[in-house]
């Protein structure tokens, strides 16, 4: 079913998606980093996971205001992929594959919605856009012209 009135609203949605990941994002590292809110698994965390909650604190946002999008959805993509294999595959010492298990979902999905991010672009609301680092052609500020 194809829904082609929709289509206008495509780079606004773009915009909200970039916001609403960065949002999410900055929670955890607010969590990782603020013991805010206060959770048990971020009580006294590794350094590894002090770095990722600065990672997801700065970066997130990044995202949020949509400053330097591409590059920090891209740094986010590969933290999250790193986190899924390193701190959800194999915490347990053999591989555990299946995301239900592991407990890794979300870490796929922040993984691929940051790779879609840095490939899209911030959207129209976005500080990019204001300050013109993002174009209105198909690969945004990477298109040649």
């Amino acid at each position: 079913m194809n829904f082609p009135y929709l289509t206008r609203f495509q780079p606004v949605l773009l915009s909200l998606f970039r916001f609403i990941t960065g949002l999410l994002l900055f929670q955890y590292g607010v969590a990782k980093l603020f013991k805010f809110p206060a959770l048990p698994y971020f009580a006294d965390i590794p350094p590894l996971i002090y770095a990722a909650g600065t990672l997801e604190l700065v970066l997130g946002a990044a995202l949020m205001l949509g400053l330097f999008t591409r590059l920090s959805a891209f740094i986010l993509s590969g933290e999250m992929a790193f986190a899924y294999f390193m701190g959800h595959m194999l915490k347990t010492g053999t591989p555990v594959l299946l995301p239900l298990l592991n407990g890794g979902t979300a870490a796929i999905l922040f993984c691929f919605a940051c790779l879609y991010v840095s490939g899209a672009g911030g959207g129209p609301v976005s500080v990019d856009a204001l300050i013109g680092k993002e174009s209105d052609a198909p690969g945004g500020a990477f298109a040649r012209r």
